[in-house]
């Protein structure tokens, strides 16, 4: 058995972005662990370690070379192996090649059940672990990728890095792996902070490394993260139950970007607290990376949180500088905003006609107006008295005019939410404000639907504008592209529509595609709005999945045509409830209606003749025209538990009727009178599902 030696490779580099530091790190550790297992290698655990000048892999006990292998592998049975005169065949000489062997150095020997068969004897000899970890260095560092971030290259070397590579530590135990890469050659000297441990600092072994770079001012991911929670968390005692904002990506950047971090408050003047806190706070966070701090009530504050990779003995300088460059920030924010507020929302929105929605959909202004009257349909399908129609279209004509404002263009992710500062500004309506403000709403799956009537009438209008639009250019979203985000947008369509179960979607889509076409768009409007319908159709399938309903269940409600979302999901959940409840039941019905579905011939109609009709064709008939007024009563109620409850009990008479009655009668007007019948039986399901779908697969 080999003794075994921790095993340590620092690459260290200039500084590292923090996304693709990340990654990185993520990758290391997989791309040592399958190296060391593929040379055969052992090992125990594996952990990473990263500041922004260095990405490490530690291992522990590693073996100090890998085990001689004897392999011993039993070939073909002799007589197959070589012919007549004693050469070998094809299948020894495919044995043998198989164990990088000659035919010739086969060994022929007797196995325990008496015969003879050709053997393979390999031995792979014990390979020190330093030729094996030199090799997988230089591998690890090559293998690396960067997603979105281009390799560098410097000086006179062709190898590349995402940095350039400074400084490279590779150890097993005290010994030096000789590692060489783009110029750099390892050894066992690693690099402190720039401030706090400038120079070089000698690695003995691994399990120093962690306590030399603390020595020298250098922190881990991990602990740098405490340190910098513990001090927000200070913070935030101190301010008697403040709240400090970190958005986890900035938050994981700001790691990032230091190696020993101290946290700061500072301070910016209270003029800009008159600024909407969301562009203030956006400064802070994407342009420099501070936190901003709110009261316990929710206010922000002039303060804000900064993270500083200086010595703390500075601490001082370090503020005054931060709070310096904020204020400049600040400023341009305030005045982007302040120049906006010179002219009322309502302005800009002729600007819209220079920015382009799509290329061949039109501007943002032709894209308004489609706005305006699609809101008005979803107001007036919801029920909205006239005043709320009036703001919906108020809302939809001014949704996008801070688009073209200059605290928009600064900071786009702002759009909606200045528009709702700016219309309250101009005189607006309360709720035409808000309406603006939440027209993205829901962002995402899960997200919050705007609050209001008038803004559920802005979103919708603003995201099936973006369906219906793409899909009449032909330009649907695929497996692999959806830039207009229509998968998103259904679904944000979808959970509103959930909570208007008056409104019909199918109504909506006409309105939209009306809406280009009075714009000159050509297309042909049935085809569209199919293509539409079904894409709505595939959304509400997959929700009804994730809501746990069963897909043979799915099917069956998909084939009656329903895409208005609260009719849709209330069906499939409730055809599911009643199948766990009574599942013989549903089967035995799906099994009858597939059977009448076969003999049925919809071309005969469904009267029939109730003069000719025996006993238990006049139960069934009765049956059938109670049940299709119960179905009907109950699917305007929007009841459908009660509908399949109907459906539910033609079990019997249809049972009856084809135990007792012979279908197919060689008389034609009687058989015919059956299909008929039978008929009829069918057209009660047609309206809530087609329940053949729910019999089990045989």
């Amino acid at each position: 058995m080999a003794t075994t030696k921790d095993f340590l490779l620092e690459i260290g580099t200039e500084e590292m972005p923090s996304a693709p530091l990340m990654n990185a790190q993520k990758q290391l550790l997989g791309l040592v662990k399958k190296g060391l297992d593929q040379e055969g290698l052992s090992h125990g655990e594996i952990s990473t370690f990263s500041t922004p000048r260095r990405l490490t892999v530690m291992v522990k006990d590693v073996a100090t070379s890998t085990e001689e292998v004897h392999e011993v592998k039993r070939g073909p049975n002799a007589q197959i192996a070589f012919d007549k005169d004693g050469k070998p065949t094809k299948a020894a000489q495919g044995f043998a090649r198989k164990f990088g062997l000659a035919a010739e150095e086969l060994a022929v020997r007797e196995d325990k059940d008496g015969k003879t068969y050709v053997w393979a004897e390999k031995t792979v000899a014990a390979r020190p672990a330093e030729g094996i970890l030199s090799e997988l260095s230089h591998a690890t560092i090559a293998g690396l990728e960067w997603p979105n971030y281009r390799s560098q290259r410097w000086g006179s070397e062709h190898e590349t890095f995402v940095r350039p590579i400074r400084w490279i530590v590779a150890l097993l135990g005290e010994e030096v792996v000789p590692v060489t890469y783009a110029g750099v050659t390892s050894g066992n000297k690693t690099r402190g902070h720039r401030v706090l441990g400038p120079g070089e600092h000698e690695v003995k072994d691994p399990a120093q490394y962690v306590r030399v770079l603390e020595e020298h001012g250098v922190l881990g991911e991990k602990r740098r993260r405490e340190v910098i929670l513990e001090g927000v968390a200070k913070v935030e005692q101190e301010r008697g139950g403040a709240h400090v904002d970190m958005p986890k990506k900035v938050f994981d950047e700001v790691v990032n970007l230091c190696e020993w971090p101290t946290v700061l408050v500072g301070k910016f003047d209270e003029e800009f607290l008159k600024v909407p806190h969301e562009i203030i706070c956006e400064s802070m966070l994407t342009n420099q990376r501070y936190f901003p701090i709110y009261d316990k009530d929710g206010n922000l504050t002039r303060e804000f949180v900064v993270v500083s990779n200086a010595d703390p003995k500075v601490s001082a300088t370090v503020i005054d500088g931060n709070e310096r460059v904020v204020r400049a920030r600040l400023d341009d924010a305030k005045f982007f905003y302040e120049e906006d507020l010179r002219h009322p929302l309502e302005y800009y929105v002729a600007k819209l006609d220079k920015v382009v929605f799509q290329e061949k959909l039109g501007t943002v202004l032709q894209k308004t107006k489609r706005m305006v009257k699609v809101a008005s349909a979803v107001a007036h399908e919801a029920g909205a008295d006239e005043k709320h129609a009036a703001m919906a279209e108020r809302a939809a004509y001014l949704a996008k005019a801070d688009l073209v404002t200059q605290a928009v263009v600064e900071f786009t992710s702002q759009q909606g939410v200045m528009g709702g500062y700016y219309a309250t500004a101009s005189g607006e309506d309360d709720e035409v404000a808000e309406a603006i403000r939440e027209q993205y709403r829901p962002r995402f799956a899960g997200d919050e639907i705007p609050s209001g009537i008038v803004g559920i009438c802005v979103a919708i209008a603003d995201k099936l504008d973006t369906v219906c639009g793409m899909f009449a250019i032909d330009e649907p979203p695929t497996g692999s592209s959806d830039p207009f985000a229509q998968r998103r947008s259904a679904i944000g369509i979808i959970a509103m529509l959930r909570t208007l179960p008056q409104v019909s979607l199918h109504a909506l889509i006409s309105a939209s595609l009306d809406a280009y076409a009075e714009q000159g768009l050509s297309f042909d409007k049935d085809k569209v709005a199919q293509s539409v319908a079904q894409f709505f159709a595939g959304r509400l399938n997959a929700i009804a999945k994730d809501e746990g309903v069963s897909p043979d269940t799915i099917e069956a409600v998909s084939a009656v045509g329903v895409i208005d979302p609260d009719e849709f999901l209330k069906r499939a959940h409730a055809l599911d409830d009643a199948r766990k409840e009574q599942p013989e039941l549903f089967e035995d019905l799906a099994i009858a209606h597939a059977r009448a579905a076969h003999l049925a011939d919809p071309k005969l109609g469904d009267e029939v003749d109730e003069s000719i009709l025996t006993a238990p064709e006049q139960a069934l008939l009765a049956a059938c025209k109670e049940g299709k007024a119960e179905v009907a009563s109950a699917l305007d109620a929007k009841d459908y538990g009660h509908a399949l409850e109907a459906l539910a009990q033609l079990r019997e008479p249809i049972d009856t009727f084809f135990d007792d009655v012979l279908v197919m009668d060689p008389d034609e007007k009687v058989r015919d009178n059956h299909l008929r019948l039978l008929n009829k039986f069918s057209n009660v399901f047609a309206d809530v599902a087609d329940v053949s779908c729910l019999s089990r697969k045989k």
